[in-house]
């Protein structure tokens, strides 16, 4: 449908700080302009660094002009946070932010306020003001039942996860998973980003709706438990579930110039391995030519974005690397030895576009759950190395639930040795299990798509949610 026609009135979509939640939210911003509503999205300035956001938001004015931005004053003053999770530092700002928001919204009435669930602060205005509101959440709906069930756990459980080691922790709708293995803010209870995540978990149900980036063939059981009220704290009603996914960034135009994607068109069809894992997964130097051994041992064909090693301060985790120094940071004589089978690119790559070539055939990701639906979108079968929020439990999620995922051996230690990149490359590429993973993979691409066709489970919750706003 094209909102060209019709003027169904205005939404207000609620990011928090940062780059990567303001994608996904224009992402749902320009899937809610084409069923012919208005949008604006609201930005707010973090006092951490996040990186500029502001090419970016001039692209998507001039490309969209139904999507509009506004920006929030900060809050005049923080309180002291002594947490090292920026993650505690969001939720704060975004607290704060609250009269900003207000001021807002009485002068602007939507007819619904979205917000993502870092900005669960919001809920308070919009029930003040009898504004319709809904969270989007991001991530997986096993992820949602994990965060619904935080209430249940805090009162179960009087330890910090940090401290139980590999003790198992069941949620339902979930495989168990390792208590180290739980979002890493939320490891000491102690915590201000863990007092924050617990906060949220108990205002989650207060939304009207909670939308979901996800595919319902994909994540049954987590939405079958969710659905049926065993996530929420006994007597909590659980909010109607709107699973919209996959919400992905579109591949660009005219990129076929960029060297990587030129060099892929030289590579036979499915023999590449992409090796790529966020812009905060960052890898020591020693880390660095473990996986480069491994690689050149494999005999197999990649692709590796390479960045430089963190520096000492944590308090620099949201600033960019330099670039890096290939020379110094591989084995010596490596990008020589591999250079007719392997490509190694200093910082980024075309994620998405990688993903689509036919070229390749295997994704070492860090499971963030964007790069998921990346991979799944482009029938691309997954080795799992988790490096920080939820990570470690998606790989739980993905390799034991969704069956779409084996994760790289040694993700939990300090080091992850050449010969298990090499063995576990070699399995993705080689064996009959990288066969049946690879079919896995097809077939949820094939649900994905299906998700957004005409009939389609995504479609629907789309269509739900457009007469709820037209009322």
């Amino acid at each position: 449908m094209s909102g060209g026609a019709r003027d169904n009135g205005t939404l207000v979509l609620y990011p928090s700080p940062g780059m990567g939640h303001l994608v996904s939210m224009v992402q749902l911003g320009k899937l809610i302009v084409s069923q012919g509503f208005s949008v604006t999205i609201l930005i707010v300035k973090a006092h951490y660094n996040t990186g500029s956001t502001d090419s970016f938001i001039a692209r998507v004015s001039s490309a969209n002009p139904s999507i509009s931005f506004h920006t929030l004053q900060p809050p005049a003053s923080l309180r002291p946070n002594p947490s090292p999770h920026h993650e505690a530092h969001a939720f704060d700002i975004l607290r704060l932010n609250n009269p900003n928001l207000r001021a807002f919204l009485l002068s602007s009435p939507p007819r619904a306020l979205i917000f993502d669930f870092f900005c669960i602060h919001a809920v308070d205005i919009a029930k003040e003001l009898a504004i319709p509101c809904y969270c989007f959440f991001t991530s997986s709906a096993n992820g949602l039942a994990c965060l619904l069930h935080i209430p249940v756990l805090h009162n179960l459980i009087p330890k910090s996860y940090g401290e139980m080691g590999q003790t198992p922790v069941n949620v339902p709708g979930l495989p168990s998973f390792p208590a180290d293995h739980m979002m890493l803010p939320m490891l000491d209870r102690e915590d201000e980003a863990y007092k924050s995540f617990l906060y949220a978990g108990l205002h989650l149900p207060d939304c009207d709706g909670i939308m979901v980036n996800t595919v319902e063939a994909l994540e049954p059981r987590a939405l079958e438990a969710i659905t049926a009220g065993r996530c929420t704290l006994e007597g909590v009603p659980t909010p109607p579930i709107y699973c919209i996914g996959p919400l992905i960034t579109e591949g660009r135009e005219n990129i076929g110039q960029v060297d990587c994607i030129a060099w892929l068109g030289t590579q036979p069809k499915g023999s590449v391995v992409f090796l790529c894992f966020g812009s905060l997964g960052l890898f020591s130097g020693e880390q660095l030519k473990e996986i480069a051994v491994g690689l050149e041992k494999s005999e197999q064909r990649f692709l590796w974005v390479v960045r430089s090693p963190p520096g000492d301060n944590p308090a620099k985790l949201m600033v960019a690397p330099p670039e890096p120094d290939l020379d110094l940071l591989m084995p010596e004589g490596f990008l020589e030895r591999t250079k007719d089978r392997g490509l190694v690119v200093k910082s980024w790559a075309p994620q998405v576009e990688v993903l689509r070539h036919e070229s390749v055939g295997g994704f070492v990701t860090h499971c963030g759950w964007n790069s998921t639906l990346e991979a799944v979108c482009a029938g691309v079968p997954m080795i799992g190395w988790p490096l920080y929020a939820e990570q470690k439990m998606n790989i739980v999620f993905l390799e034991k639930e969704m069956k779409l995922a084996v994760a790289m051996k040694g993700y939990d230690k300090d080091l992850v040795a050449a010969e298990e990149v090499e063995t576990r490359v070699r399995w993705l590429m080689e064996s009959d299990g990288g066969k049946e993973l690879r079919k896995c993979t097809l077939l949820a691409k094939e649900a994905a798509i299906a998700a957004h066709a005409e009939g389609g489970s995504s479609r629907a919750a789309l269509a739900r949610l457009v007469s709820e706003w037209t009322l």
